[in-house]
């Protein structure tokens, strides 16, 4: 059973980068057709896809945080991380990792996101 835990400061100063990292257990980040997302969800607000990494090591990024945001992966500890840069007060929220799942029905193959982290709240504060 794939468990994913995140794990970084819960505090960061105004224009600091926020790093973050998820540790897999379970089930390797290299496995084939699966994707591995960093998802946040602001206060009151609901959830923002941020990243997603496929098992290949690709990335994308949303657009509106394309210019800010980073993922990368370290397969030897079957983990990886997301960077933030320039953050403001506006980028404080409970960040979450997870992977998708997927089922193969009427011809076409879905996704749905499957196993998630217990999220860690990230604040951006002086």
């Amino acid at each position: 059973q794939v468990q994913l835990q995140e794990s970084g400061p819960g505090l960061v100063k105004p224009s600091q980068t926020l790093s973050l990292t998820c540790t897999v257990s379970g089930g390797s980040i290299t496995t084939n057709y699966y994707y591995w997302f960093w998802i946040r969800q602001p206060p009151g607000k609901g959830l923002e896809w941020i990243a997603v990494m496929p098992s290949s090591g690709s990335t994308y990024y949303s657009p509106s945080l394309k210019s800010r945001t980073s993922i990368s992966r370290d397969t030897s500890n079957n983990q990886f991380s997301l960077q933030l840069s320039s953050v403001t007060p506006e980028d404080t929220a409970v960040y979450y990792c997870a992977r998708d799942g997927y089922y193969s029905g009427g011809g076409s193959t879905h996704r749905y996101l499957e196993v998630w982290g217990q999220g860690t709240l990230v604040t951006v504060s002086s």
